[in-house]
C-alpha cells in the first residue's frame, strides 16, 4: 500500500531566503498546551498569558534567533499555550548563503525541543512537523498581522487554535 504524498506547504519558485517579512505559526504536537495557559480576565481585567517552563524556554529561544542569525529580526511574536506566532524579517546582512525562513524555524524548534526535554518534557515531540508561513505583502498586511499577534492573548477563547 502506497502512502499519500505530503504536499509541500511552501510556494514553489519562491526564494525563502530573500529579504522580507514572514508571518509564521508554529504549533505544538497534537495541539497540546505545553507552553502555558491563558487566564481569562473578569470584568475589566485583561487576559493573562501564563507561560510554563517550556513556554519560557520557547520565549527565550525565539529571542536568541537574532543572535544566531545576523540577518534575522524578530519584529513581533507571542507564545500561546499551543502555538507560537511571529513576524520574522530576513535582511541582507550575515553569512552567505543567507538562511531561509525554514532554516530559522528548524533551529528554533530543534533547540527549544532539546532544552524542554532537559527541563523535563516527557513527550518525544514538542512541535508539529513543519509550520505555517505567510509572506507579508506590504505595510497594510504587516500592520494587520502585528495587531493579530498583539491581541492574540485577549482573543484566546475565539482563536482557531483554542482548546479547553
Amino acid at each position: 500500500m502506497e502512502l499519500p504524498k505530503r504536499k509541500n506547504p511552501r510556494l514553489s519558485q519562491f526564494d525563502y531566503s530573500s529579504p522580507g517579512a514572514y508571518f509564521v505559526t508554529i504549533c505544538t504536537k497534537d495541539m497540546k498546551q505545553f507552553l502555558g495557559n491563558i487566564t481569562v480576565g473578569r470584568g475589566l481585567a485583561l487576559a493573562e498569558n501564563n507561560l510554563s517552563i517550556y513556554g519560557k524556554i520557547a520565549d527565550e529561544q525565539i529571542n536568541l534567533l537574532e543572535t544566531r542569525y545576523r540577518s534575522v529580526k524578530i519584529d513581533k511574536y507571542v507564545v500561546m499555550p499551543n502555538h507560537v506566532h511571529a513576524i520574522i524579517s530576513l535582511g541582507t546582512a550575515g553569512a552567505s548563503p543567507r538562511p531561509t525562513i525554514s532554516d530559522v524555524i528548524c533551529t528554533f524548534k530543534s533547540i527549544t525541543t532539546i532544552k524542554c526535554r532537559k527541563a523535563g518534557l516527557k513527550d518525544k515531540y514538542l512541535f508539529q512537523r513543519s509550520f505555517h508561513d505567510h509572506i507579508i505583502r506590504g505595510e497594510r498586511d504587516y500592520r494587520k498581522i502585528w495587531e493579530y499577534i498583539d491581541t492574540n492573548v485577549i482573543r484566546w477563547q475565539n482563536d482557531c487554535f483554542y482548546t479547553e
